[in-house]
């Protein structure tokens, strides 16, 4: 189950969850840290109703977890489910972690760092469009679906096609999902615009009254390093910021809230080019939403004839 931040994902998992015997697999970049939690929204244990979640707390700050990780990992888990008799429930909103274990990703060339040194010189004299029209005569379906400005897939790209010859698209083109021969029943949580932004707000703004920049404050203070991986997520990047006394407050949290709901409109930008999802409507009435998502999930089961090779 896919969806926007704030579209109610996480509390239909659960329902889903209980109504098919499951257990849930956290699709989240940023929830496999540990100690980041308000700004990640994670469920607490208390509110999970006795479901089992997984791929949540793995990994200490200072680790860089990757998507072709989370592939693997989750696809483990996926197995260890499925042995119990159950049901895995995939549930997030990091695109490129749903596409790695449903599609795969390619293992591609390792870093090099000249050439990437070379590419940031470039784009610093030119700009990062001018990487974007580069990528453009190579590579137009990486350049279609790489905005001209984001840099680091723009490098990536052309690394990749410089080192192999070989577009990135046709790389992905050639890879396996790490969930062979099965297939997933995809779901999309769908939030009118209006909606969405109003639960972004209110989300916000219980971060902060649960102590968001007192969260921020406490990790720097036992040490972690302001370059961890997950002090670049949205939120506190921004509570960093403010702690640096670049913004107060309520400006910080305005900035969230603003920044929050681009990268919602990025979401299901990426999301509505996945190919299979079904989409259903966002838990204004969670009743009301759990049937919508069970009757996409019973007809798929349906046809398939055997629950336990499906997951959702």
């Amino acid at each position: 189950m896919l969806g926007p931040t704030a579209s109610g994902k996480s509390a239909l998992a659960i329902a889903l969850a209980e109504r098919y015997g499951g257990e849930i697999i956290s699709c989240d970049s940023a929830a496999v840290y540990r100690r980041f939690d308000i700004g990640t929204d994670k469920i607490a244990p208390a509110d999970r109703r006795g479901i089992p979640h997984h791929l949540i707390d793995v990994v200490d700050p200072t680790d860089d977890y990757t998507a072709a990780r989370f592939g693997r990992d989750a696809a483990a888990a996926v197995g260890e489910i499925l042995t119990r008799g159950r049901q895995p429930v995939l549930v997030g909103g990091t695109g490129f972690y749903f596409r790695a274990l449903t599609r795969g990703l390619f293992p591609g060339p390792a870093r090099d760092q000249a050439l990437r040194d070379r590419l940031g010189q470039v784009a610093a004299r030119r700009g990062a469009p001018f990487l974007h029209r580069m990528v453009a005569r190579v590579d137009p379906a990486s350049a279609a679906r790489i905005q001209p400005r984001d840099l680091v897939r723009l490098v990536r790209a052309l690394e990749v096609y410089f080192l192999t010859g070989t577009p990135l698209t046709d790389h992905f083109a050639a890879t396996v999902s790490p969930l062979p021969g099965m297939r997933t029943i995809g779901l999309l949580v769908d939030v009118p615009a209006p909606v969405l932004n109003e639960r972004i707000a209110r989300r916000v703004e219980e971060q902060f009254r649960r102590g968001l920049i007192d969260e921020v404050r406490a990790l720097v203070a036992a040490g972690v390093p302001v370059t961890a991986r997950p002090f670049g997520s949205l939120g506190y990047r921004q509570a960093l910021d403010h702690l640096r006394g670049l913004r107060d407050e309520a400006e910080t949290r305005d900035l969230i809230v603003r920044e929050t709901r681009h990268y919602a409109r990025r979401q299901l930008i990426w999301f509505r080019k996945e190919p299979n999802l079904n989409t259903i409507p966002g838990p204004g009435e969670r009743q009301a939403a759990l049937e919508s998502a069970a009757r996409v999930v019973d007809r798929a089961l349906g046809a398939s004839g055997a629950r336990g090779e499906e997951n959702a």
